[in-house]
């Protein structure tokens, strides 16, 4: 007679891991659609990249900051807050800083972010400088944006969150599979299967 409660209870336990399995596979699918399929989507954009993407653009820029910003007689202390604001605003630069160097005879700043890099080179002695602007195309934007390439903390976080999103829909997906009793043995072999295929290539083709 003892037995029948506890019975009930695994039976308890089993639907409401199902529930929450189902509810938590559901949801998180649908809320992490779109940034899933983005980065499956550009899986294969970047395993061809060298195929899909086009030809660089690239664009000169030249001007003048305040020469007394760079003067070699200030040494290393040069403006560098006013000289990245001249160079954002004056060539509408949004990317972020990356690299600012401060050598004898120049200043150089670089600037990059997804499928795009800026460099600039300033004279210390006139502050005149010169700007190379290159555009890589969306292929390339997209790329760096699946790799997290100069994109930034904001980014980052997206990629984290998204992986996560990914590893819980992947665990509740196998959980669920064990409540399909007439597809449990089947959906266990499409797993063995998918995973030695996974295994033997890197063995033999890869590694």
């Amino acid at each position: 007679m003892a037995a029948r409660p506890a019975v009930k209870a695994g039976h308890h336990v089993k639907r409401t891991i199902a529930h929450w399995s189902r509810v938590l596979h559901t949801y998180l699918s649908m809320v992490s659609f779109s940034i899933l399929l983005f980065f499956a989507a550009t899986g294969i954009t970047l395993n061809h990249q060298q195929a899909l993407n086009g030809d660089p653009k690239a664009t000169r820029f030249t001007g003048k900051v305040d020469a007394a910003w760079v003067s070699p007689s200030v040494g290393k202390d040069v403006r560098k807050t006013d000289i990245v604001q001249q160079l954002r605003k004056a060539h509408g630069i949004k990317a972020a800083l990356s690299d600012f160097r401060v050598d004898d005879d120049q200043v150089s700043a670089t600037f990059k972010g997804p499928g795009y890099a800026a460099d600039a080179f300033i004279d210390r002695k006139d502050g005149s400088y010169d700007v190379t602007e290159s555009r890589l195309g969306a292929v390339a934007i997209i790329n760096d944006l699946h790799k997290g390439r100069d994109t930034g903390s904001a980014w980052s976080l997206i990629i984290d969150v998204s992986a996560g999103l990914m590893v819980i829909v992947s665990l509740t997906g196998l959980v669920l599979i064990f409540f399909l009793q007439k597809r449990l043995m089947t959906g266990l072999v499409a797993l063995g299967i998918g995973t030695a295929v996974c295994v033997a290539v890197y063995e033999f083709l890869v590694s």
